[in-house]
């Protein structure tokens, strides 16, 4: 593992990887001071083959992209056991346990098969408090729960098609949607309210399927091959 500075890249280069990250995309288009503030509390890490990017068990604050190369998905603490699944380039992971404050549901490790795997990560505690406006203010936080919200909805949705009569295919769709004003504190807390509530749903649909769901694909966000 090594991690590197977002310095060590020329900036072009950090711009055009981050393009196709929706919520990175549109916090540039909106803010490019909040945009700044991002990149500082970021970094981008590269794994040699073997290397255990995640482990079961643990948790932190950060928010992972895979931006290269291929990540391989075990239910054990040691990355070895049964392989259920891949993380592939554009996917978001890692998110799942942070939205419900719980410990990580998979060891990710980097896959044989790829020379080099490369993530981009962002320490979220940037964001602080729900409420705070400083340093991350409101619109930011906005672009974060949206883009999380479509996202964790969209998986739910794969798992329907897969499970039309599964008890927890239609329990999604029973979490309400924010009808209030745009762009206010309500929305905001709203939307952290559904990410919460959608993502204690995949957790459901973890267990009763004994793989982590943190890594399905995600709409808009398979781009960066």
């Amino acid at each position: 593992m090594e991690i590197k500075p977002l310095q060590k890249f020329a900036r072009d280069t950090v711009e055009h990887l981050l393009s196709a990250i929706p919520f990175f995309k549109t916090v540039r288009q909106q803010d490019a001071w909040q945009f700044e503030l991002l990149l500082q509390s970021s970094r981008i890490v590269t794994y040699q083959p073997g290397d255990i990017v995640l482990k079961r068990g643990d948790a932190d604050n950060w928010m992972y992209f895979l931006l290269k190369g291929r990540l391989a998905v075990y239910v054990d603490q040691l990355g070895q056991g049964e392989l259920i699944n891949y993380v592939t380039p554009g996917e978001v992971f890692g998110d799942l346990s942070r939205l419900v404050g719980q410990p990580r549901t998979a060891t990710l490790v980097a896959d044989a098969a790829s020379k080099e795997s490369m993530v981009f990560a962002t320490d979220c505690s940037i964001f602080g408090e729900l409420t705070d406006t400083r340093p991350i203010n409101l619109q930011t936080k906005l672009a974060y729960y949206r883009n999380t919200v479509h996202n964790l909805r969209w998986k739910l949705e794969v798992y329907r098609s897969q499970h039309l009569q599964h008890a927890l295919a239609n329990r999604h769709r029973q979490v309400r949607l924010y009808t209030g004003a745009k762009d206010t504190p309500e929305e905001l807390k709203a939307l952290h309210d559904q990410a919460h509530a959608l993502a204690l749903l995949l957790l459901e649909w973890n267990t009763e399927f004994g793989a982590p769901i943190d890594n399905v694909p995600l709409v808009g966000e398979k781009d960066l091959t």
